[in-house]
């Protein structure tokens, strides 16, 4: 996730830095100044680069591909799981660089496991092999996407927020003011964090609670709304790196350098990675992005697979379309016709914050997981989901839990749902389980419970 360090901050430095092909010569860098002894810094970078072991893949193509990968590292759940995954494509001719955001719930083939989300391949990678997950996972987008993407680089939480913090925090103009009530707090608990609009200043946890939120009200409620926040954040975190304060400062460099060898894993060089700082100085900003989403005019559409888990896959059933925009990525005339795959800020409904509780009514496994995706892709907030404790249940029925919401919630949950609506609560469901066990969320303004009705709208 953080390729804007490495091209941003590595080549003022490499004392602490313990990346794959540090060169033997370290020796040649003042351990407290970190700046070049006796070796002009120009000619030291033209002797790594030119070698023949330094140069880029791609290079003599004007494209170089890289997978970013963030993950939640040890200490959280799922700690292998890539929540973040961003193919980084680069023109060196035109000092161009382009992201596309892959979602985390996307099926791709995963060799001796079948169709799987793509998220999970780092994992199955590490179960492998310890220290391989990263490498495998590069192979299989590889061949999802039909690109060459030699490199990857993968970071957890603690990089992240270390070297935020170690450049004095990045200014992130907020687009969108959201709450978030699920964001993931300690022991396995939720907390509600806030964003306003505007600009403002964030340290390591703020950003990474922006780039992390998928519960969000106002429109940002989804891996795609937060796909964006994340590309939003790696800019911010360049320009900053790049400025005079960040770029030269040696002991900023050494933070960061620190945290990126506890916590940062590639499979890039040391000659590489110098030669992608010294583009890095000439690119303002990503002159390209894409979201690949599952909006009205995007490339996915949700469906459950063969063993109950929710899912995205190509609406055409195959790759090519996708595969093309990623390829095209840089042609003007092709990525004209792929700007509106993501729906504008503008045109998402709001809603005032209201928590939805989902439980299945049906015996179709994933039906709850299906619906709140499709729920909180239009803005809503589902804070809980299940299986109904009576099961099958014919219609599909909206039952108001908080007397106060609003009812323009339930109106456009009906709507969206084609579904009926209750004012109280059947006796079934307000019946407990026993003393201390209640059949749904005491919490919850909203109850969805799922009929046979709503398996194949």
């Amino acid at each position: 996730m953080l390729i804007i360090v490495i091209l941003g901050g590595v080549n003022c430095g490499i004392k602490k830095l313990t990346l794959a092909g540090l060169p033997e010569n370290a020796s040649a860098y003042d351990p407290i100044t970190l700046k070049p002894k006796n070796v002009g810094f120009l000619q030291t970078v033209k002797n790594f680069i030119f070698s023949p072991e330094s140069v880029l893949a791609g290079q003599s193509d004007n494209r170089i591909n890289i997978l970013l990968l963030g993950m939640g590292g040890p200490g959280h759940d799922g700690p292998f799981l890539t929540d973040t995954n961003i193919i980084v494509s680069i023109r060196p001719k035109q000092n161009e660089v382009a992201m596309i955001s892959v979602p985390r719930d996307l099926g791709a083939n995963i060799p001796g496991y079948g169709i799987g989300k793509i998220n999970a391949a780092n994992s199955i990678g590490e179960t492998k092999q310890k220290g391989t997950g990263g490498e495998f996972t590069r192979q299989i987008f590889e061949k999802v996407f039909n690109l060459n993407i030699p490199y990857y680089i993968r970071v957890d939480f603690t990089a992240f927020t270390e070297i935020i913090d170690a450049v004095g925090g990045v200014i992130i103009d907020v687009p969108n003011a959201f709450t978030d009530t699920m964001f993931p707090g300690p022991n396995d608990s939720y907390q509600t964090i806030s964003f306003n609009t505007g600009k403002t200043l964030m340290n390591g946890q703020r950003a990474l609670e922006y780039a992390r939120s998928r519960h969000g009200s106002n429109g940002e409620a989804s891996d795609f709304a937060r796909a964006r926040r994340q590309q939003q954040v790696l800019t911010a975190l360049k320009e900053k790196l790049l400025t005079a304060g960040s770029y030269t400062n040696p002991i900023t460099i050494q933070k960061m350098l620190s945290s990126l060898a506890n916590h940062v894993t590639t499979n890039l060089n040391f000659g590489q990675i110098m030669y992608l700082a010294s583009i890095a100085k000439e690119v303002n900003s990503p002159n390209k992005t894409l979201v690949i989403d599952n909006s009205t005019s995007g490339f996915l559409t949700s469906s459950i697979n063969e063993n109950g888990a929710f899912i995205l896959s190509p609406k055409t059933g195959n790759f090519d379309n996708i595969n093309n925009a990623i390829t095209n990525i840089f042609n003007d005339e092709i990525t004209l016709s792929t700007k509106n795959l993501t729906p504008a800020k503008e045109n998402m409904p709001v809603f005032p914050t209201a928590k939805i509780e989902i439980q299945n009514g049906t015996w179709h496994v994933g039906l709850a997981a299906l619906y709140q995706d499709k729920l909180e892709n239009k803005g809503f907030t589902v804070a809980y989901i299940g299986n109904c404790t009576m099961r099958p249940v014919t219609d599909t029925i909206i039952y108001t839990v908080n007397p106060n919401v609003s009812t323009s919630i339930i109106t456009e949950l009906a709507k969206e749902l084609n579904a009926k609506t209750e004012k109280t609560l059947p006796a079934w469901i307000t019946e407990k389980i026993n003393a201390t066990t209640t059949k749904y969320k005491l919490d919850s303004d909203v109850l969805i419970v799922l009929g046979e009705n709503s398996y194949n709208k």
